[in-house]
């Protein structure tokens, strides 16, 4: 069975968002990279008239820092990760409905430009909470690198998948 990945457009379950949480990639505006997440995160939720939200935290301490800035409908997910870019870090959920499965790729730092703990380990742990099934791939993919239609049509560029220092 072939599935394909929905459009970028198409509406979600849910959708996972970052928050920062290592000080140094944020060059003294940690803080404020926290508040404009949060807000980001409210505005997706939209009070509950628009997607449901995952925020996902490095850890406890950074659980209590998010809730105090989001909604109450936004839900808070302490799960390990590195950098808050979970569109590339993170698994794709392909098919719709019953066939929903979510592909786990492998991940290295943008080609090792960027090493982080947490990266490598994020998307199979948010595929494992999806309580999708969950295939692990062989091969490096950031999420972000591409683009799809939902049709099967998927636009990428050959830097990001077949530069060696990735595949």
């Amino acid at each position: 069975m072939t599935l394909k990945m929905p459009a970028e457009w198409a509406p979600h379950e849910a959708v996972w968002i970052g928050f920062p949480h290592l000080a140094d990639e944020w060059s003294g505006q940690i803080d404020a990279a926290r508040r404009d997440v949060a807000a980001f995160a409210n505005a997706v939720h939209d009070e509950g008239r628009g997607e449901q939200v995952r925020l996902v935290v490095n850890d406890e301490q950074q659980a209590q820092i998010a809730t105090a800035l989001v909604d109450s409908g936004v839900s808070i997910l302490v799960q390990p990760l590195g950098d808050i870019w979970l569109r590339d870090t993170g698994p794709i959920i392909a098919g719709t409905g019953s066939a929903r499965r979510a592909c786990n790729f492998r991940f290295n730092w943008w080609g090792e430009k960027f090493v982080m703990p947490g990266d490598q380990e994020v998307g199979a742990a948010l595929a494992v909470s999806s309580g999708l099934p969950a295939d692990d791939q062989d091969w490096v993919l950031e999420g972000g690198a591409i683009d799809v239609d939902g049709t099967g049509l998927c636009v990428t560029t050959e830097e990001c998948l077949l530069n060696p220092n990735r595949n």
